[in-house]
């Protein structure tokens, strides 16, 4: 049988059915990487290109005239009191 699947950490997703298969069958799993997916894979950085990338990524905020006053927006409403009218039973009309 010959089935596909998806790594995930040290697990692999099966994508097909494998209800056939009794549960605690010991099997033998040969696997090979999908062609499609070798030119995608992730390249290893170093510690540097990873501080360069990131220090690129951070200097297009650098000429933003108005980013600190932005922040401060955020910042005021993400503190503002929201708090919301309690309806107290002794205070309804009982009309």
């Amino acid at each position: 049988m010959k089935i596909k699947g998806i790594k995930r950490s040290q697990s692999i997703e099966i994508l097909g059915d494998i209800s056939n298969v009794p549960d605690g069958t010991e099997v033998i799993v040969e696997f090979e990487i999908s062609p499609n997916q070798l030119n995608t894979a992730k390249h290893d950085l170093t510690d540097e290109e990873r501080l360069t990338k990131l220090n690129r990524l951070f200097g297009a905020w650098k000429d933003q005239p108005d980013l600190k006053e932005i922040f401060e927006e955020i910042d005021e409403q993400r503190h503002a009191y929201r708090g919301r009218a309690i309806n107290l039973i002794d205070n309804q009309d009982n009309s």
